[in-house]
């Protein structure tokens, strides 16, 4: 069988991609400077026998065609940047890198796209198709690598049926993957607030008009724009998360600067927020003798598995895996730039378990001790290229 032969292959290559992923894991690039790492790719896509192609500087493509290549295209897609993050891990393949580390598992997701390929092409007798692997950068910073490699055409020539991509769970166990249908993760903007009004002595407030007051009217009500504007049932979230106003005690500031985020599950109630944020941010400070201006820096969109291909790919993950191995996975206010391939063609994004509690291999992503337990990267090589052949 098919499966069998996926299996047999991944086990036997395990070893192999588990020294490549430390090798990646050991180099990490941040956003948009994925220079070296783009090129092991390529190198290594090479040394199997393919071509590349690169798209927006450090993205990279390659296709690999079975029997009947023009009977299906599926496309297969993984994120290769690294994080402005200190490793804290005292492992033998920490990263080599003051400041940059692989805290968020592009390392792992780039092996085990790497693996699938080395399994498309060794089986490529055996499966229809045609297959893209999709390399991007810059997953992890707006405008989000995905959006570059889509304006330059990575969804054409071939144009993909689906599209597939895994993402490292360290809340789930070794061995299980999980999939969730519809909604999956969350858009994400940047808010950037500068709020005006006239400095003074702090003794004599009423010769100044305090940004810092304005701006804590605005926190509050920010929140009730949220709370009391959307619909019940679409999540989202504002969180203000940096403030940056006055030097000494005595000495009310001209101005005040707000940072924050505002996620959402639905892209017109995120649209109207995003009016409604405007209108509040101004009528308010106005109504308090001062005046703000609100950049809001649009993201990522939502995530959003389509339902028919996601009930495909759980069926086939329940057949390559067993049904006891495939979970669903939970609703997520997180973002990915996975929802600007799911806007154009069908898509399934889903997680792979490398959690190990035996092993003290527990830490969430984004944190300075993030790790994996290696052997995770044989299922999601094998899974990865189970999909290529048949989702």
């Amino acid at each position: 069988m098919l499966k069998d032969k996926i299996q047999q292959t991944a086990k036997a290559l395990q070893e192999e991609y588990i020294q490549l992923r430390r090798h990646l894991h050991m180099h990490p690039e941040l956003s948009y400077q994925e220079y070296e790492t783009a090129s092991f790719v390529e190198k290594k896509l090479q040394e199997i026998g393919l071509s590349t192609t690169r798209l927006a500087t450090t993205g990279v493509v390659a296709i690999i065609e079975g029997k009947n290549p023009s009977s299906r295209s599926v496309a297969l897609r993984a994120d290769m940047d690294a994080l402005p993050i200190q490793e804290a891990n005292n492992i033998s393949y920490r990263s080599t890198r003051d400041g940059i580390m692989h805290a968020c598992g592009h390392d792992v997701h780039t092996t085990c796209l790497l693996g699938a390929a080395h399994l498309l092409v060794k089986l490529k007798d055996e499966w229809e198709g045609t297959v893209k692997l999709i390399f991007q950068p810059g997953e992890e910073k707006n405008p989000g690598g995905a959006s570059y490699m889509i304006r330059d055409g990575v969804l054409k020539n071939p144009v993909p049926q689906s599209i597939y991509a895994l993402h490292v769970h360290p809340g789930l166990a070794i061995g299980q993957v999980s999939f969730r249908s519809g909604k999956v993760m969350a858009s994400a903007d940047e808010l950037y607030f500068t709020i005006k009004g006239k400095g003074g002595h702090a003794a004599a407030p009423h010769l100044a008009t305090d940004p810092i007051l304005i701006a804590s009217h605005l926190i509050v009500g920010l929140q009730q724009i949220i709370s009391r504007n959307r619909n019940p049932h679409h999540p989202s979230v504002l969180s203000i998360t940096s403030i940056h106003a006055g030097t000494t005690t005595n000495v009310i500031p001209d101005e005040v600067k707000l940072m924050g985020t505002f996620r959402a599950m639905d892209e017109s109630w995120r649209s109207e927020a995003h009016s409604l944020l405007q209108k509040f941010t101004k009528e308010l400070t106005e109504s308090m003798g001062g005046n703000a201006e609100l950049i809001i820096d649009k993201g990522y969109p939502c995530v959003i598995n389509n339902e028919l291909l996601h009930e495909k790919a759980v069926v086939l993950a329940e057949t390559y895996l067993g049904k006891q191995h495939v979970e669903e996975t939970e609703l997520r206010m997180g973002s990915e730039d996975f929802g600007y391939y799911s806007q154009e063609i069908p898509g399934c994004f889903f997680r792979l378990g490398v959690m190990n509690r035996e092993k003290g291999i527990t830490s969430g992503v984004h944190t300075p001790t993030f790790d994996i337990d290696e052997t995770a990267i044989e299922t999601g090589m094998g899974l990865l290229a189970w999909f290529g052949m048949k989702g």
